[in-house]
């Protein structure tokens, strides 16, 4: 995953791409982060886990009432994000040097572990537990997977992205440069992906009975394994420049 998909030197005007740049990496995380946004609001207490802005407005006013409550209640899934953080920069760190298994494959096997733990639960049970492990995970995530193809991307969260996509739409109709066109092209995938995980969720939630709602997490479960297995296969062949901006501008 951590590998490169094509590589571009200077003396052959090439660049370096690594897999966990790549559009269908971004693609398979963004669905990830849109189902669990939607399991957690449907599921846990019609909470957005995945980005922690709405969590601190709600501790502000918790503060701002004196509700101690309210105050625990908003901070663990603050808190649990800001291990998060700190927990990739270790493993980063850790496995640098680890040519078996690379660092972001941990970090989605951590992931994944997760994701076990919290599909036991079932709708309204134990919903701050599950609350602050997504936020957990999501700041794994986040942390871990920040570019498609050298753009900086979020997995779970769209504000970004979607302010991403239309620059880069307003830029390539304006000067019709060809790296805002792919800029734009992917930009806007991330947040359709996002979308469609998001529908997802809500589809396979309502078929599940509410006491086993969390097996739904089965689905984002599966993607992360996938995206674990992920593999280059090794250097592809050195291209021109100009030959690799148009195979990505048709990807």
């Amino acid at each position: 995953i951590g590998r490169p998909l094509f590589v571009m030197n200077n003396a052959a005007n090439t660049v370096e791409r690594q897999m966990s740049e790549s559009f269908r990496v971004g693609a398979l995380l963004a669905c990830v982060g849109g189902f669990l946004d939607a399991f957690t609001y449907l599921v846990h207490g019609h909470v957005f886990a995945n980005a922690q802005t709405g969590n601190i407005v709600l501790l502000g006013i918790s503060l701002a009432q004196g509700n101690l409550s309210g105050v625990v209640h908003y901070l663990f899934p603050i808190l649990a994000f800001i291990v998060g953080i700190g927990c990739v920069e270790f493993v980063r760190k850790k496995q640098k040097f680890n040519r078996a298994l690379h660092w972001r494959q941990w970090i989605l096997f951590l992931e994944v572990l997760i994701l076990i733990l919290c599909v036991q639960f079932g709708q309204g049970q134990q919903d701050a537990l599950v609350n602050t492990a997504i936020s957990l995970l999501c700041a794994l995530q986040v942390q871990s997977f920040r570019k498609v193809h050298g753009h900086a991307l979020a997995t779970t969260m769209c504000t970004g992205n979607l302010r991403s996509t239309v620059e880069g739409w307003l830029t390539w109709r304006q000067t019709h440069d060809p790296n805002a066109k792919y800029r734009f092209h992917h930009t806007f995938g991330v947040v359709l992906c996002f979308l469609g995980g998001a529908a997802l969720g809500v589809l396979c939630i309502r078929r599940a009975a509410p006491e086993h709602a969390g097996t739904t997490l089965l689905i984002p479960l599966v993607l992360l394994l996938v995206v674990a297995n992920f593999s280059s296969g090794g250097l592809l062949k050195p291209e021109l420049r100009e030959n690799a901006e148009n195979a990505a501008l048709n990807l």
